[in-house]
């Protein structure tokens, strides 16, 4: 115990004493001597000092007391400054270290760019670079290759997932970037690849000229996930307004695609969905528009799922229904005879 309490104590203690013996002499005042009456009330005196002692000093040690948790309550400030500050730094140097990787990858795929090659060299995809022994998941640029006569092309490569080797088409995790976009930015695509994005619809097409898987990650916002996952998937050319064709679901999301197989590509400005309605319009995205959807994985991201005034979430029908709009959707494809 410290020094103050013990002196506090001993304060109440006296105090206390005091206030019974003057007690005790106040019965006793008709037989009392003058010197006892006297003796008592100087014992009343010094009791009225201690009592106005002990209170000022109950009052600094409120004081203090006060002081010292202002005191707590600023270096608390200051550490979760310094943390955020931490942050920062560990998320600046992470950046920092993932350009300067994606940079030495880029070097490497380009020196072997620069050799002679048969198509089955070529980079193609996030598949063709697994069999060259990328296997780490990110962003990868895909030089422009005049042997397939396509441009460079930046992709982010899945290499873990049930085997690795999935190139993503399609992104939507954070809720920044508006998917409710016309034909020329679907069909070139938008957003970063490290986030929301879409490929584009060119060269969706092209990575799907060969017979090729496409799958279907979903997560609400419970973090329960599901998958949908096709092992035929193609798309027309932009003539035939990127038709869809699908086929052989399996996964535990359910097929909420199928309602879209052999549909056109809509966007807000180009209406080929095969309703009266103007879907894309309704929906506000781009996407395989029936009459008007079962799925809508370019909807609006709303948080936490809620968008119950209107039919245009992030949806995917089989799972939880038309009323409820997804946390994460990522769309991948690769050629459908990759082993890893």
């Amino acid at each position: 115990m410290s020094k103050v309490k013990l002196n506090t104590v001993t304060m109440v203690v006296t105090l206390l004493l005091l206030a019974e013996t003057c007690a005790q002499i106040s019965k006793k005042k008709s037989t009392s001597s003058k010197p006892v009456r006297a003796q008592c009330c100087d014992d009343v005196r010094a009791l009225k000092v201690q009592v106005a002692n002990m209170t000022s000093l109950l009052e600094e040690l409120s004081r203090k007391q006060d002081t010292d948790l202002k005191n707590v309550a600023r270096q608390i400030m200051e550490l979760d400054k310094q943390s955020q500050q931490q942050d920062a730094r560990v998320t600046e140097a992470e950046s920092k270290y993932s350009e300067i990787n994606n940079r030495v990858e880029i070097m490497q795929l380009q020196t072997v760019q620069s050799a002679p090659k048969t198509s089955s060299e070529a980079l193609y995809d996030c598949a063709s670079l697994y069999n060259k022994n990328y296997r780490i998941s990110g962003e990868y640029k895909l030089p422009k290759d005049e042997f397939l006569g396509v441009p460079e092309l930046s992709v982010f490569c899945d290499m873990k997932t049930n085997g690795g080797g999935w190139t993503l088409i399609q992104r939507r995790k954070i809720g920044i970037v508006s998917f409710n976009r016309d034909w020329k930015q679907y069909k070139n695509g938008f957003g970063s690849v490290r986030g929301d994005f879409w490929l584009g619809n060119d060269h969706i097409f092209r990575l799907a000229r060969q017979p090729s898987v496409l799958r279907i990650e979903l997560e609400d916002w419970e973090g329960e996930t599901r998958y949908a996952q096709y092992g035929f998937f193609t798309l027309g050319n932009e003539l035939n307004s990127y038709k869809l064709f699908i086929a052989n679901y399996s996964g535990n999301a359910g097929d909420s695609l199928h309602y879209h197989n052999n549909t056109n590509f809509s966007t807000n400005n180009q209406d080929n969905d095969k309703c009266l309605d103007h879907c894309a319009s309704l929906r506000k995205g781009g996407y395989w528009y029936n009459c008007c959807t079962d799925s809508n994985l370019n909807g609006v991201f709303y948080r936490h799922g809620e968008h119950t005034k209107n039919l245009d979430g992030i949806t995917w029908y089989k799972w939880h229904g038309s009323l409820y709009s997804l946390k994460r959707v990522e769309m991948k494809i690769r050629p459908a005879g990759f082993h890893s």
